[in-house]
């Protein structure tokens, strides 16, 4: 049987030039960056040119780069540290209703803490109106916090004029790039962003490993404690192979953006022809922002059919697709984005998300859009 992978919104496939640069770190150094002999210096050199790799990919100057545990961490570590920086105990914080949930989460544990917190609603694309976050700005807003990128429709938000907005106002913005990063040119000393949170594992990279961009002059708490790395922002010994190997995909990822650009949107574009040709116009619909988008990800609605049984179907073919973020997927819950968005019921129940990367072939797309035909004939038959 083919086993198709179209999940890389999840996760990537590591590529063989990041596993061969972890492989030479993980059996050729194990010195603490920390330590002032000749190992630990060795090993103080590998983060350092590291991080110079990861942050020319970002636009920005290594010092503003701090590692972390991932995506997950890197959102945390920006809502909560730049929280407890303004070193009191309440003010305004302003989101989006389709954030991923280590953005939501982190907010909703403020609100609990005595923060407000306002959710700015989308339109049916899944984009804010920049009147709305206007309208939302108080007296007592220190910070808003967005995705650059959806993670589910693939949705890109109009980050610059919010960055704009926010720092007419002198307030930090914070953007979740996590989805967006390798899929889109990013230069933060470019953009009006304080803070932006990145991923190995969204770009052919290890998992567990991330960044949190921190503009110059922006102060920020802590989240944990103990030594002096990453210059008293993150505590605890540096995972040299992640590191290595993130600064590998990304060097990757940056020279090879236009390429995979220029492919993701082919295959996205053939998928949709294919199923057009294959279903009929009005067998599908398409969610998401068609013109302001991620060119990877693509989410689908079935009417008719359940996303559960779709997804089922899909991996007896060996496809494997989602019902959205990776997170939340093993749950039946209908997704949040897809709701804050207000699309009919039988669109909702009904969506799949598909997400191309590495590996990925015309060949597979193909295959995958006979499938669907094939499964929603066989489902339709059986009514």
């Amino acid at each position: 049987m083919k086993r198709i992978y179209l999940d890389h919104a999840a996760s990537t496939p590591m590529h063989p030039e990041v596993a061969q640069t972890m492989m030479g770190i993980m059996t050729g150094q194990f010195g603490n960056p920390s330590s002032i002999h000749a190992f630990g210096r060795s090993a103080k050199r590998t983060v350092g040119d590291a991080r110079d790799v990861v942050a020319a990919s970002l636009g920005c100057m290594p010092e503003e780069l701090v590692f972390t545990g991932g995506g997950t961490e890197s959102d945390n570590l920006a809502i909560f540290g730049a929280a407890e920086a303004q070193n009191q105990k309440s003010g305004h914080i302003i989101t989006t209703s389709i954030e991923h949930h280590a953005v939501l989460h982190s907010c909703e544990e403020l609100e609990r803490k005595g923060y407000e917190v306002t959710y700015l609603p989308v339109d049916h694309t899944g984009r804010i109106r920049i009147s709305d976050l206007e309208a939302a700005i108080r007296p007592d807003t220190f910070l808003i916090t967005m995705m650059y990128g959806n993670n589910e429709t693939g949705t890109l938000q109009p980050i610059v004029e919010a960055g704009e907005l926010a720092r007419s106002r002198g307030i930090l913005l914070h953007v979740d790039a996590v989805q967006a990063f390798g899929a889109v040119q990013i230069r933060c000393h470019e953009l009006p962003v304080d803070l932006l949170s990145v991923s190995a594992h969204k770009i052919n990279g290890p998992q567990g490993m991330g960044a949190l961009y921190i503009r110059r002059g922006v102060s920020l708490q802590p989240q944990s404690y103990g030594g002096l790395q990453e210059k008293k922002r993150r505590a605890g010994t540096e995972n040299m192979a992640g590191i290595a190997g993130f600064a590998a995909a990304a060097r990757l990822a940056s020279e090879g953006l236009t390429l995979r650009r220029e492919h993701d949107l082919y295959l996205r574009q053939m998928f949709l022809n294919r199923l057009e040709e294959r279903l009929g116009q009005g067998a599908f619909v398409v969610n998401g922002n068609q013109e302001y988008c991620l060119p990877h990800i693509v989410n689908i609605s079935f009417p008719g059919y359940s996303t559960e049984t779709l997804l089922m179907n899909l991996d007896m073919e060996g496809i494997a697709a989602a019902s959205g973020s990776a997170c939340t997927s093993g749950s039946l819950e209908v997704s949040h984005v897809l709701e804050a968005m207000q699309l009919p019921e039988e669109v909702l129940k009904s969506a799949i998300r598909f997400s191309f990367g590495l590996g990925n072939t015309m060949e597979e797309i193909e295959y995958t859009a006979e499938k669907i035909a094939t499964i929603l004939t066989r489902l339709r038959n059986r009514h």
